[in-house]
Order: structure tokens, then sequence, then C-alpha cells
């Protein structure tokens, strides 16, 4: 309902409170963008999270800030930023040899260096575009301001993309990301698989970063994994209850963030971390049954 000073407080009726809130074209496009985003992020975070590679989506989140910014600087969309610097930042850290016995300790340091450059790039073309001043807290933190029905397309047209390409690759990665060394030995593709896992990660961050901000887009990609592969081992109740989660949460901070002048990125956060614990909580009881049992 709304306040003497223009803004919105919640009522204690949920069912009128979404239809005003849906009564905005603008929130009902944030709806459907955190729908896309969330199942999409769900599902690439969920292959992220099984073959530990968190740090890496972690980097290529942290890269869309630059992405945005450079392509504010220069006049086009911010939208063409994320995926541009997001895709190139994959590409790169695909070619990042993988061979002998220290190429993780490699692979992680080469692409801490990716994010630590992609950072600073990032504050130096916010630096050199005023303008872009009091939208730096957006591009960080995310808003669902100003969501239009043609970004809705792009994003639902990427999202179909991408699950696409994955659902295509989805059982030979499966084997690859649980026994690289076995699949390899059977033929799989591993390195080519891994190429194109990270370039559809790099899509799937972009995406999501236009809501969430680019430093938490992190967050709809790690925790609803997260949690729901510390709920169950079996790997399809697993994935789609990291894309349950993933909706929920996103929804959720949609909600709030509605009635509240604090980022929607904070609050995604902030109801992803809390089923993650809730999941621990839950994980913790069942090993405890077992062990009774």
């Amino acid at each position: 309902m709304p306040l003497a000073d223009g803004s919105f407080a919640p009522s204690w009726n949920v069912l009128l409170d979404i239809q005003e809130m849906w009564s905005f074209p603008f929130m009902v496009n944030a709806f459907r963008a955190g729908a896309i985003v969330a199942v999409a992020a769900a599902v690439m975070g969920w292959f992220m999270v099984l073959r530990r590679q968190s740090f890496t989506g972690h980097t290529l989140s942290v890269v869309g800030f630059p992405g945005a910014s450079g392509a504010a600087l220069l006049g086009l969309p911010t939208t063409l930023g994320y995926f541009g610097f997001c895709v190139a930042a994959a590409l790169v850290m695909a070619g990042i040899p993988r061979s002998g016995k220290d190429s993780s300790g490699h692979e992680s340091a080469a692409t801490g260096v990716v994010q630590a450059f992609a950072l600073g790039l990032g504050f130096l073309f916010a630096t050199l575009y005023r303008g872009l001043s009091d939208g730096v807290f957006a591009l960080l933190f995310g808003t669902f301001l100003g969501v239009t029905d043609e970004q809705v397309l792009i994003l639902f047209g990427v999202a179909v993309v991408v699950l696409g390409v994955l659902a295509v690759i989805g059982r030979p990665l499966l084997f690859a990301s649980i026994d690289p060394a076995v699949a390899q030995a059977k033929g799989v593709a591993v390195r080519a698989l891994s190429a194109i896992f990270l370039v559809l990660l790099g899509v799937a961050v972009a995406a999501a970063s236009q809501i969430t901000g680019s430093l938490l887009v992190f967050a709809l990609l790690v925790m609803p994994a997260a949690s729901a592969q510390a709920v169950t081992a079996r790997p399809v109740l697993s994935l789609i209850l990291s894309v349950v989660i993933g909706v929920a949460v996103t929804w959720l901070g949609l909600g709030v963030a509605y009635y509240s002048p604090y980022p929607i990125g904070f609050y995604v956060t902030t109801f992803a971390f809390a089923v993650f614990v809730l999941s621990k909580v839950v994980r913790s009881g069942i090993r405890r049954r077992v062990a009774i049992a």
C-alpha cells in the first residue's frame, strides 16, 4: 500500500501485495527476467559446483563489471558489455593449460590474475565516465528497475540457447565432471567439453548480472546448487531442487526489494545463504539418522 512519501509498504494480505506489484509493468518484467536468470544460473551453477569451479564462476561474475562500465563509456548498451567481456574471459580461462600435477594451482593463479585485472579495469572505466557514478552501485549490486520487454526476450533467448546446448552435452559433461581421467580414457573430449561449459557459464553469468549485479551473481550460481547437492546426491533430484531454490530466492528477493530502498542483490544473497545453512542442518540430521540406524 502507498505511504505518505510515495513509497510502498506491505500489507497482511500477500495476494493483494502481489497484485499490487504486478500492476506495474516493470515489476512483471522483473519477475519474468528473475525467473529466467534464476533457472539458467541454477543449472549452470549445479555443474559448476560439481566440477569445483566456483572460483572460476566468481571471476566471470567480476568480469561483467568492466564489461558493463566499458560499454557505458563507449555509449553502447551495458548488455553488450556484459556478454562480450564474460564470454571473452571464459575463452581466456578455457585456454589455460591443465596438464601436469600442478595444473590446478596454475589454473587458480591465472584465474585470480584475470579477476584482479578485470576489477581494476572496471573501476578505471567507471572513473573515466563520470556519468556512470550513480550507476556503479547498480552494476555491482543489481537493480530490478527498468527491465524492458526487449531485455526479457533477450534473456529468454539466451537461456534457451544455453540450456539447449547444455542438454546436448549434459551426459558426457557429467561423466567428465565426476571422473575426468576415466572419461578421457573412454574417449570423451574432456578439454573441449570444459571449454564449451566455460563459455556457457560466461553467458549465464552475463545474463544474471543484469538483475543481481556483477558481484552478487555468484550467489545465484553457487548457493542454490551447493544447497541442493548438500541435501541429495541424486543428480536429477539435486538439479531440480537447485532450480526451485534459485527461483524461490530470486522472487522472494524481488518482492522484499520492492518495499525496500536496498538493492535486490543483498536480499537474494541473504535468502540463498539462509537456505544453504538450512540445507547443512538437514544434511547433518540425515547423517545422524543413518548413523543411529
